[in-house]
Order: structure tokens, then sequence, then C-alpha cells
């Protein structure tokens, strides 16, 4: 991945890399990356496994195709996904929407948490049985909102790892 990437594709950071460097503590045969910006989480997946690759912005997807090899396509989170899977990522747009602001990689909604919340609400219909979630958010995004989505929804939960960064801290959490 050594192009340029497009203004409006999510460049990786340090959330990217904190779902990176657990990718191979997980064995699965196939995987969904949600999100997929540009594309490094689809990339060391697919070291490991079958993998698909899908963005709500059409430049990620443009650029992911012509740069990793792995299968991409455009979809608003599950609006095009077909089939379940084994692992499920989502390094999620997260933070609370700021006034005139405009930018779908990064915010999450007026609160923070309302991609999360759409994105919890149909992911079990995407995972085989026995199946996992890597869900990226931060301490910005009003965790406890998304601890509350994550019990109404049923999911059985716990925290992969945690960094902290300035004024904030970005969780990893498993999901099944």
């Amino acid at each position: 991945m050594n192009l340029k990437m497009h203004d409006s594709i999510y460049e990786p950071a340090e959330d990217s890399f904190l779902l990176k460097k657990h990718i191979k503590n997980y064995s699965f045969k196939t995987a969904l990356d949600v999100g997929c910006g540009s594309g490094i989480i689809t990339e060391e997946l697919s070291k490991h496994g079958k993998v698909i690759g899908v963005d709500i912005n059409p430049e990620a997807i443009k650029y992911c195709k012509e740069n990793i090899d792995a299968e991409f396509f455009e979809s608003d989170l599950f609006s095009n996904v077909k089939g379940k899977f084994d692992l499920i990522t989502f390094n999620a747009p997260y933070l609370p929407q700021d006034e005139g602001i405009e930018d779908v990689a990064l915010y999450g909604g007026e609160k923070g948490y309302e991609t999360i919340e759409a994105f919890l609400k149909n992911a079990k219909k995407h995972l085989n049985k026995g199946g996992k979630i890597l869900l990226i958010f931060t301490s910005f995004s009003q965790p406890e909102e998304i601890f509350r989505i994550m019990d109404k929804e049923g999911y059985v939960y716990e925290m992969v790892d945690k960094e902290h960064y300035f004024h904030e801290d970005i969780f990893l959490y498993e999901l099944k």
C-alpha cells in the first residue's frame, strides 16, 4: 500500500494498529471487515483466511481494490452484505459529531455511538455459530451506552486490549 490515499479515506491511526496487532490471535475461515477504510485490517485478515472488506466510501473501495488482494465492495454497514462469517471486525467511526463537519469515517453520530448501535443490531445475523466480533471504540463514544446496547442485543463481551492516547482511551472488545 504505497500509493497516496484519497483525502476522504480514513488513514490508519492508533485504533487501526490496536486492532491489527490482535488479528493473529483469532482463527477463522471467513472474515468480514466492516468500514475497511484504507484496507489495513482487511490486508492483515487476508493473511489468515478468506476476507471481504466493505465501506460506505466508494473512494476507499476503489483504493483497496487497486492495492490489496482481497474482495471489496461498497456497503453501508451490512446493507449489501450476504452470508455469514467466522470473524467480523469493525473499527467503528466513534467520535461525537462536530458542528458543521461531515466525515462518516470519524463521526459515529450525534452522540458518537449511533453507528455502533446500528452495527450491533445487524451483526449477529452475519455471524456463523461460534463466530466473533472485534469492535474498536473510544472513551469519547460513551462506552456505557455501547455496553447497554451490547447487553440489550444479547452479546457476551470482554475487553481484549486498551490503549491511552492524550485525552482518550481506545478499547478493543471481543463479542460473541
